[in-house]
């Protein structure tokens, strides 16, 4: 990625992350890049409008055009227009997070992230990769989405980390998962990636590309009905696939 791009994503994530004004010296601090590389970026957001300086030397603050911009993408997001009013009715009916990611090669990146209103819940960030392809549901459901021969080239070359005592950091007990997922249509994590986390997905196909539908909650909660979440998750995904 250009260097440009990344350093003017950083600066619009900053100010979401500090909820305040920042000075120029701030966000060159807060970000660890010289002044002078602060001061190109500051004063080319400043012309287009998507910053204001708040008062001399009260610092800079985003104008709400980002917002607005935002806000028209949104409302005319493809794939979240088709998904959300029977994803709502998911989360609404279950009162547990529900997630929608889009696959492209060996990444999953979630585009809907609906919280459930229960206290203790499972919270995640449009944006954000799937956490891990051994641990997570979403990753064992993007390793079934490849092919015998890809899929053993990737387990060949990976790395497992351990993220609690329950993830599975054996090639062959990740290849007997991948395989009991695909023949019954659904992927679990139960503890896997975090303790007290239990995880289903299920994917869905819409213009050659893959998606993946995830509930998320306490374990405490899920782990008595993984089989009467994991038909309501496929259901949904089943008419996700046939709808438009």
């Amino acid at each position: 990625m250009s260097k440009i791009v990344e350093r003017t994503l950083d600066f619009l994530e900053l100010f979401a992350e500090q909820k305040r004004p920042l000075s120029l010296s701030d966000i060159s601090r807060l970000l660890t890049i010289p002044v002078s590389s602060c001061h190109d970026v500051l004063q080319a957001l400043q012309e287009r409008g998507f910053i204001y300086e708040v008062s001399p030397r009260g610092g800079y603050y985003p104008t709400l055009r980002l917002y607005e911009a935002g806000r028209v993408i949104a409302e005319n997001d493809p794939v979240t227009l088709r998904a959300e009013i029977l994803l709502r009715e998911l989360r609404d009916s279950l009162d547990e997070s529900v997630l929608l990611a889009k696959v492209t090669g060996l990444r999953g990146t979630y585009l809907l992230c609906l919280d459930s209103s229960q206290p203790l819940r499972f919270q995640q960030k449009v944006g954000n990769p799937i956490r891990s392809l051994w641990g997570a549901s979403g990753g064992k459901t993007i390793l079934a989405s490849l092919d015998d021969k890809a899929l053993d080239a990737v387990l060949e070359g990976m790395e497992f980390t351990a993220f609690t005592p329950r993830t599975v950091t054996d090639k062959a007990a990740l290849r007997a998962a991948v395989e009991t997922g695909r023949a019954r249509g659904y992927f679990v994590n139960q503890g896997e990636t975090i303790d007290g986390l239990t995880t289903i997905s299920a994917p869905f196909s819409w213009q050659k590309s893959v998606f993946i539908v995830t509930i998320a909650g306490p374990s405490a909660r899920m782990d008595g009905r993984i089989e009467e979440l994991a038909e309501m998750v496929m259901g949904v995904c089943r008419k996700l696939e046939m709808k438009g």
